[in-house]
């Protein structure tokens, strides 16, 4: 079996937590339906002035989900995660996941009795069926599902929600703005950038690294494009950081020194 995700440790030096998503599925990894959850969970964070790390996207398969757990529950991570938490037998997450911290399964019992509700609302029996979606792993918490009462959950910093858009969204929601609204707009992502027409990235590589060492704060970006009928082959360039008045600053004074640099060459520049 190929090795699950090797989920980095140490992506950031900020006091903000990376933040991760696994997607969980079969019919997202063979093309029968379209993720939508990423651009809409970046959605979420920006507005919140948080930003997405890390995404895994993992089939319908117990152990290789179990392993990819285990090593994000290793981290210091914020991770959202989507399906698999259903009642059928190819939804695996709420099994993974016990597995990854090596706890057992626990019926949850707030859980049964949104579940009780939502069969009285809709005229459906109360079963054992409809009942393993109250099964989480022991000690999490629930997640308010406002579309149908069924409950997603939370566990060492995961958060688990379902596959449905729909529901899965403003479940992320409430996790964002419940559990986390401390980290709301923390930092401001600083950035300045240009267009460098005409020059291959093998040109400016060494003077990227020269520039990260100088302004150890920042972080360069390279964007190559073949261009188009209204632009010309080019690079989108820029310096970019996240912080307060010294992480801006530094930007400023690196992006003012790959100018000079590139003004210097005579490379054909466009500030954006």
């Amino acid at each position: 079996m190929t090795e699950p995700l090797n989920i980095p440790s140490n992506l950031s030096e900020s006091s903000i937590p990376p933040i991760g998503l696994i997607v969980v599925g079969d019919e997202i990894l063979s093309g029968l339906r379209q993720d939508k959850h990423v651009p809409a969970v970046i959605e979420r964070l920006k507005a919140r002035g948080l930003s997405l790390s890390w995404v895994a996207m993992v089939g319908d398969d117990r152990q290789y989900l179990a392993d990819t757990l285990r090593r994000s529950f290793a981290t210091d991570h914020i991770v959202l995660s989507c399906g698999g938490i259903g009642g059928t037998p190819d939804d695996h997450t709420r099994q993974a996941a016990a597995m990854a911290l090596g706890r057992p399964i626990v019926r949850h019992l707030d859980a049964v009795e949104l579940i009780r509700q939502r069969c009285e609302e809709s005229g459906q029996p109360l079963d054992e069926f409809r009942l393993r979606m109250a099964d989480f792993p022991a000690d999490a918490m629930l997640i308010p599902n406002p579309y149908n009462r069924i409950a997603g959950f939370t566990v060492d910093r995961h958060h688990f929600v379902p596959g449905f858009p729909v529901m899965a969204w403003p479940m992320i929601e409430w996790v964002l703005d419940t559990l986390y609204p401390h980290l709301h707009h923390q930092s401001v992502e600083h950035k300045m950038a240009l267009r460098l027409f005409n020059t291959p990235e093998a040109r400016i590589t060494p003077l990227m690294e020269s520039l990260e060492a100088r302004f150890p704060l920042t972080r360069l970006y390279s964007l190559p494009s073949v261009g188009d009928d209204k632009l010309a082959r080019h690079i989108e360039l820029g310096v970019k950081a996240r912080g307060g008045e010294v992480e801006a600053t530094q930007v400023a004074a690196c992006f003012d020194a790959l100018l000079e640099v590139l003004e210097g060459l005579g490379a054909p520049i466009e500030r954006l």
